[in-house]
């Protein structure tokens, strides 16, 4: 942005920096920029992941065998790599259409799924259409646990290409002040049928640090990764029609419609209704009396589960 600045006669040029942009994903400072949702692994061999402390929002979904597999969503930053990059669920059809006509990166899918996808109101950009270039195989992981998404290339191919991707805009996340009546929390565990999180609260860093079936959750980079806003979404999770390659029956998360979430933020949670009428709506978190739940702007895990969490809260010293 350029000012200008009288002194005296004469007239000085300065260049003054934009105003900070807020992400609305997010609620950090960076640009609202094309959405890009990946598929990564998250079976233990997978780790550690890559590219994930960039992204504004990850998912945690349960898919075959009781394991858990990531969506992460970036708009605000786009890393390079990313990784490792796996295949598609149908539950992903319906948690991305929220964001709009978004660029869909992921390693393949069942012939089954495959044309829904094609159908879908997004930009598929899976392996089995892109360049070897694009979608790399890392020499030092064994398959399938390598390929990893050059993502800058990535984008660079939508630019160029002009594919038709959104831009990041609101879905239904609400920033702001912390609000009152929340329970004072210095741990959570998370449960799936095969697979764990916990998330402690660090009042240093300000975010909940993540662990992966009982080891601390660290990107690539060395990163231990850990949201500012920890959401606990009860979902349904029923079989679908869908199965993996060995006849694993796919389960389908119901993330359109109504039910419990636990919010958690500056070590307190808030227990709170999500609501998404419909799958082109995004997902609003209220109270009780339909106030709405405001998150810490910063990264946001979303972890989609049907068992109940369990809960540790920080020892009240007993008076004398």
């Amino acid at each position: 942005m350029m000012s200008l600045l009288l002194t005296g006669c004469s007239v000085v040029s300065k260049i003054l920096p934009d105003r900070a942009v807020t992400n609305v994903l997010s609620g950090r400072t960076g640009p609202n920029g094309s959405v890009l949702v990946v598929k990564i692994d998250d079976t233990t061999q997978a780790h550690p992941q890559i590219g994930l402390e960039d992204a504004d929002i990850v998912y945690i979904e349960q898919v075959e065998g009781g394991l858990t597999r990531l969506a992460a969503v970036f708009s605000s930053v786009i890393p390079q790599r990313v990784g490792p990059v796996r295949s598609a669920r149908i539950s992903d059809i319906d948690i991305v259409r929220q964001f709009g006509r978004i660029a869909f990166a992921y390693s393949g899918a069942q012939k089954k799924l495959l044309p829904v996808i094609a159908d879908a109101n997004l930009q598929d950009l899976g392996a089995q259409r892109q360049s070897p270039r694009i979608f790399t195989t890392d020499p030092n992981r064994t398959q399938p646990y390598a390929m990893i998404l050059r993502a800058d290339l990535l984008m660079q191919k939508i630019k160029e290409e002009k594919y038709q991707i959104d831009s990041a805009k609101s879905v239904g996340f609400s920033f702001g002040p912390l609000p009152q009546g929340g329970t004072a929390t210095n741990k959570v565990a998370m449960h799936w049928p095969a697979a764990t999180y916990s998330a402690t609260w660090s009042t240093k860093d300000s975010r909940w640090l993540l662990s992966h079936n009982n080891t601390t959750n660290f990107a690539d980079s060395g990163v231990v990764l850990g949201p500012s806003t920890l959401v606990i979404q009860m979902v349904s999770i029923t079989p679908s029609e869908y199965k993996d390659k060995v006849g694993g029956v796919t389960p389908f998360s119901q993330t359109v419609g109504t039910g419990k979430a636990y919010v958690l933020r500056n070590g307190q949670r808030f227990i709170t209704t999500w609501s998404r009428p419909s799958a082109d709506s995004g997902t609003s978190f209220t109270f009780a009396d339909g106030a709405t739940m405001n998150f810490d702007p910063g990264q946001i895990w979303i972890a989609l589960t049907d068992h109940e969490p369990d809960f540790t809260s920080p020892l009240v010293p007993k008076t004398k």
